[in-house]
């Protein structure tokens, strides 16, 4: 049985604060096919109010985070340049340990972005 989960965050790097609002999709990859497996949004942390895959829909395979960081840089004043620079932010990677805690977090400013495996 699964026991690893899935977190994520975001945090505003050009500001130095949490990206509060960022709408984030997670999907899971087979092959060419993407599955839809979670939506959620992050809080005034940066961070989603739950594990974005909890222990009990843990499966280790590819995933997919996508982030809407175009509409969180409009509404912070960075997105006026039409078409933004950053707008949809992918972040393919492979979970393998099925009693692991993943973290994925986005560093984020107008012009570009890091992500890594947190702890």
């Amino acid at each position: 049985m699964a026991t690893g989960y899935l977190t994520t965050h975001v945090l505003d790097t050009a500001r130095g604060m949490p990206a509060a609002g960022i709408g984030i999709t997670l999907f899971r990859i087979d092959g060419d096919t993407r599955h839809e497996v979670a939506r959620t949004r992050t809080n005034a942390d940066g961070r989603t109010d739950a594990p974005i895959l909890p222990a009990e829909a843990f499966s280790p395979g590819v995933y997919e985070l996508v982030f809407d960081a175009g509409a969180y840089l409009d509404r912070e004043g960075d997105g006026a340049a039409q078409p933004r620079f950053l707008d949809v932010i992918p972040i393919r990677f492979g979970m393998s340990d099925p009693t692991a805690h993943y973290h994925v977090p986005l560093l984020l400013s107008p012009y570009g972005y890091s992500t890594y495996r947190g702890s």
